[in-house]
């Protein structure tokens, strides 16, 4: 669902620190329904002047921003629920977010958008628990993806978000309410031929989750097959490791066949 409405939009970011030539980008989990509502994203929006804003969990009400702010706006609903991922910009897109869907998981069918700016792609994602699942979601919207791009949202893990040749360039401070009893950094943010400038967590309101914020410009020509070959060699390296732990745990192991393999 696409909308652009005659409204005129917010001024566009204005000079914040930032390096001009680079996008501000702000991802939320609304958390459906009970949580942040059109207020809430109007407020965002003026004090923060984002040039994307990515949300995850948007129900059909939050469509009501454009009447508000202007802009474009872009929902996609899951199979068979009342949310999905939403974008805005206060600028038109090349073109509208393509609809990716990802491999499915036990009780919800996801889908991610992806938008191509341009200069850069921008995948905003709300992915399965579970790293196995997980993985593979990630692999399906890189196979969406130009070179240089960037993947935000909610990725529900706890642990390191693996993708190769990408870098997790999002805030370290935790991002969900559960911060109280245990420190949740779900939100993230991976990026290829891309530079994080600026990073930040926002208060999360009515949230269970706190906006992310970060800074991105392309990366100087070059660097992104660099990065994909960096990439390439910190995965053949963690499979060494896992292999050499295997081995070591087999030989402490007494009766262990030398041929067994270990999974990571």
């Amino acid at each position: 669902m696409l909308l652009r409405r005659n409204a005129p939009a917010l001024p566009l970011p204005g000079p914040d620190g930032k390096k001009p030539d680079s996008k501000k980008i702000v991802s939320w989990n609304l958390l459906r329904r009970t949580g942040a509502a059109v207020d809430c994203l109007v407020a965002l929006i003026e004090q923060e002047r984002p040039d994307f804003l990515l949300m995850q969990e948007a129900t059909k009400e939050i469509a009501a921003l454009t009447k508000r702010v202007g802009g474009v706006y872009a929902w996609a609903q899951l199979p068979g629920r009342i949310h999905g991922p939403a974008m805005w910009s206060p600028t038109p897109w090349p073109n509208p977010p393509e609809i990716v869907t990802l491999p499915p998981g036990v009780l919800i069918d996801r889908v991610c958008q992806v938008l191509d700016t341009g200069e850069f792609g921008v995948a905003n994602v709300h992915l399965s628990h579970g790293q196995v699942l997980n993985r593979r979601q990630l692999r399906r919207i890189e196979s969406h993806l130009p070179p240089r791009a960037a993947v935000l949202g909610d990725y529900n893990i706890v642990g390191p978000a693996l993708l190769p040749g990408f870098r997790d360039v999002g805030p370290r401070r935790p991002t969900h309410a559960m911060v109280d009893v245990l420190p949740l950094r779900l939100d993230r943010c991976l990026v290829r031929g891309l530079v994080c400038h600026e990073r930040m967590v926002l208060p999360r309101g009515l949230s269970d989750h706190h906006p992310i914020v970060v800074h991105l410009s392309p990366a100087p020509e070059g660097a992104v097959s660099v990065g994909r070959l960096r990439g390439m060699a910190e995965a053949v390296g963690r499979l060494r490791r896992a292999g050499v732990r295997g081995a070591s745990g087999r030989r402490g192991r007494p009766g262990a066949g030398g041929s067994e393999t270990s999974s990571q």
